[in-house]
């Protein structure tokens, strides 16, 4: 029969005589309660009951960072079964069993079997049991117990980070607080004082100080100055233990750096400036710098120029350049050495940017005195005007003087002036001028009407130093003078019908004048005195420069008169007084019931319509040298020009012979020697090729006699290939066409090339027989005998 027992766990630890600690094994009534269990005993199979014991364990604490010797001793189980036989088998489970903590199966007994780290981990939880090695049954539930790692201070506090960058506006007040840094201490803070951590300055005294509770970095020293010193390095310490001896510890740096503030005024280095500048020189011209010294910067550094006050504040001005904090003085107007030669200005530079907190450090501007010297210099001269009007009647005569220019040399010197005219401006030269006093006068005739006005340019040199000159425009206005009489305004084509009744208004007329009078056009008209009282027509003046020409009486016939003349008088009213005749022509004319115009005379509408002589003879002309290229054209087409077999003498390509006539049949030789067709033998023995010379001499092939072949083809065929494969023969170039008419015709051949073969001569008879198409060669060849008789 298996009995079951209660295993009774003891932990026994070395470490609590180390921390004078024991725990507490106390019996609770937890688990007082009955569990029943049945099982098969071996002998009787009873049935047993068994109370469970519960096990209250407290914490136990094991050091960390164990450096001893030997393993460190935890604890031991044990079960009031256990009869020291070695039948009970002790098994640890949980936390870091095996590993960490490592059980004598057959003791109990618990050991460390390496170095803890609390910051690792603080508590491990293991489970511990006891099994009969015989059956391998359980004697005892599992009972569990906890073992918490007592922590040492063997961690230093750390900062945050490993430096600091920190800023203040200099001349802050003291206490004013600057940065908080952070140090961490990994230790437990729940056990002593591991992880109280103390702050402390060790370098940056006396300027700052940290709070040791909250790390904040605060100002020792009022009014600190940028200018004096601007980066600071403070180092601060953490320390833990509450800052006791014998705690750990950790620093960390800090870079402080001082920002600027408007806390400075500008300053001149000197109190007066001395430049100079030539009297020349145009408005704009920089002369020189100045600079007040800031030792504040950026903003609080920039610097406005001005002049206050002095004799040259309207001659010269000061502008800013914002790059270099510099003052630049320049020229405001034109400079005079003869008028003034020193002047006196008073600059100031002013802060743009001030800073009210320390306004009562005084004010934030400097002056300086600046004197300015004006340098004399040869100048050009100088005329009295910037530019002269002079005014002309255009009747004026040559050689009158018309106006006058004036210039001096304003130097102290006064050099003489000679003066002349721009003849770019005067192209002309209907104007010039006295060299010695600037007198302008008249060289040519003025005419108002194609001119009215005159631009030239007037040039006064000094006559000691011709480099020095000037010039001046002259504006020349030409005066009118009624010189011209006016005219009609335009060419009035005037009719008059057949059937118009007296008063009737034909025509109004008006005029025109070159002049331009200055009380403006006034122009009167009339019929010229011969024609005073006109039977047939008569002028009426309108008084605005117009006239009505008016019918005098009821009908008028062209069959007896066509055309009138009518002379009218133009006269102006300027003085003085212009006039001249025009002559209006007035055609009669047939006109309906309406007074429109159906027909004139034909000697009425040639007269205003007639063309002049030299048109007549342009249009004539015209048509000459049309008719002309008419006929060169014709004739250049009907001309042929014969293309030339060689177009140049460097042209070696083939040459081919057209005859687009009729030839005369074996008679024309005048193309080709056709000799050697009709005997082979008389062909030159040595012709070389002309066109070039050649390199090296070939022997003249000696060829055949041909004449016993009858075939003209072949013949052909042999040759061309002959001259084909002989390098003397004439050039390749060059084709001789023969024409071959064929085997097949069926008037046989008629060519003379077989006539060598007969000694006597051939009968042409038959040529007769063959119709009028060969009625010429029938004359021609059959009437050889005769010929000869």
């Amino acid at each position: 029969m298996m009995t079951h027992s209660f295993l009774t766990v003891l932990l026994w630890s070395s470490v609590f005589y180390v921390i004078h600690m024991t725990p507490s094994q106390k019996r609770t009534n937890k688990h007082s309660h009955s569990e029943r269990i049945t099982g098969l005993s071996e002998n009787d199979g009873k049935t047993l009951h068994r109370t469970k014991r519960g096990w209250m364990w407290n914490q136990f604490f094991l050091l960390e960072e164990y450096t001893g010797p030997d393993t460190q001793y935890v604890g031991k189980l044990h079960t009031d079964q256990d009869k020291g036989d070695g039948n009970l088998k002790y098994i640890l489970t949980g936390d870091g069993a095996g590993s960490l903590f490592i059980i004598d199966e057959n003791t109990g007994d618990i050991h460390a079997a390496k170095k803890l780290d609390r910051e690792e981990k603080s508590l491990y939880v293991l489970r511990a049991k006891a099994i009969d090695r015989k059956t391998g049954r359980q004697v005892e539930p599992e009972s569990e117990f906890i073992i918490k790692i007592h922590d040492i201070n063997d961690n230093e506090p750390k900062f945050t980070k490993d430096m600091y960058t920190a800023s203040i506006p200099e001349m802050s007040g003291v206490g004013t607080s600057v940065i908080q840094v952070t140090a961490t201490d990994a230790d437990d803070a729940n056990y002593g004082n591991s992880a109280k951590v103390v702050y402390s300055i060790l370098q940056g005294q006396p300027y700052f100080s940290v709070d040791p509770e909250t790390g904040i970095i605060k100002t020792a020293l009022p009014d600190m100055s940028r200018e004096n010193r601007e980066q600071y390095q403070v180092v601060i310490q953490a320390k833990d233990m509450g800052g006791q001896m014998g705690g750990l510890s950790g620093t960390t740096t800090v870079n402080i750096t001082l920002t600027d503030v408007n806390d400075n005024p500008p300053r001149f280095p000197q109190s007066s400036y001395q430049f100079s500048s030539p009297e020349s020189a145009p408005p704009g011209t920089p002369l020189g710098r100045i600079k007040a010294n800031d030792p504040d910067v950026g903003e609080n550094a920039e610097i406005e120029y001005s002049i206050s006050n002095g004799d040259g504040s309207d001659m010269f001005d000061i502008i800013t350049d914002k790059d270099t904090q510099e003052g630049i003085i320049t020229v405001k107007k034109h400079l005079d050495f003869e008028n003034k030669v020193l002047y006196t200005l008073r600059v100031e530079a002013t802060n743009t940017h001030p800073d009210p907190r320390f306004l009562q450090l005084g004010p934030f501007k400097d002056t300086a005195l600046v004197k300015i010297s004006v340098e004399d210099i040869d100048e050009p001269p100088v005329f009295s005007r910037p530019w002269y009007l002079i005014e002309v009647d255009e009747d004026a005569k040559e050689g009158s003087i018309i106006g006058q220019v004036a210039a001096q040399d304003p130097d102290v010197a006064k050099n003489a002036i000679k003066y002349s005219v721009d003849r770019h401006t005067d192209l002309d030269r209907i104007f010039n001028i006295y060299s010695g006093n600037g007198s302008l006068f008249l060289s040519k005739p003025l005419d108002r009407e194609e001119t009215p006005w005159h631009n030239i340019t007037v040039i006064a040199t000094e006559i000691n130093n011709p480099k020095q000159s000037s010039q001046i425009p002259v504006f020349i206005r030409i005066l009118d003078i009624n010189d011209h009489a006016p005219e009609f305004a335009n060419y009035y084509e005037t009719f008059v019908c057949e059937n118009a009744k007296a008063g009737q208004l034909i025509q109004t007329v008006s005029a025109i004048d070159k002049d331009q009078p200055p009380r403006g056009h006034k122009f009167f008209f009339e019929l010229v005195p011969e024609f005073a009282v006109h039977p047939n027509f008569s002028v009426v003046d309108n008084k605005d420069n117009t006239a009505g020409i008016m019918t005098r009486r009821n009908g008028y016939s062209r069959s007896k008169t066509s055309t009138y003349l009518l002379p009218i008088i133009i006269f102006d009213n300027d003085y003085p007084i212009q006039s001249s005749t025009g002559t209006l022509t007035i055609r009669v004319c047939a006109c309906d019931s309406r007074g429109n115009m159906q027909s004139c005379s034909a000697e009425a509408l040639l007269l205003p319509a007639g063309l002049s002589t030299g048109a007549l003879v342009a249009i004539l002309l015209c048509i000459i040298i049309l008719l002309v290229l008419v006929v060169l054209f014709t004739a250049l087409k009907r001309q042929r020009k014969k293309e030339p077999l060689i177009i140049s003498k460097d042209d070696v390509r083939d040459n081919i012979v057209t005859y687009n006539d009729e030839g005369g049949g074996e008679e024309d030789t005048q193309a080709f020697d056709i000799g050697t067709l009709r005997n082979p033998e008389a062909r030159e023995e040595s012709k070389m090729r002309r066109d070039v010379l050649p390199e090296t001499i070939f022997q003249i092939r000696r060829t055949a006699p041909l004449w016993e072949n009858i075939d003209v083809q072949d013949f052909i065929h042999r040759r061309l290939k002959e001259n084909d494969l002989d390098p003397a023969a004439p050039p390749y170039d060059s084709l001789a066409t023969y024409a071959y008419e064929g085997n097949d015709s069926i008037a046989n051949s008629l060519s003379s090339l077989e006539s060598l073969t007969t000694e006597g001569n051939q009968d042409y008879d038959y040529l007769s027989d063959w119709g009028p198409r060969f009625k010429k060669l029938a004359d021609m060849y059959g009437g050889e005998d005769s010929d000869r008789d």
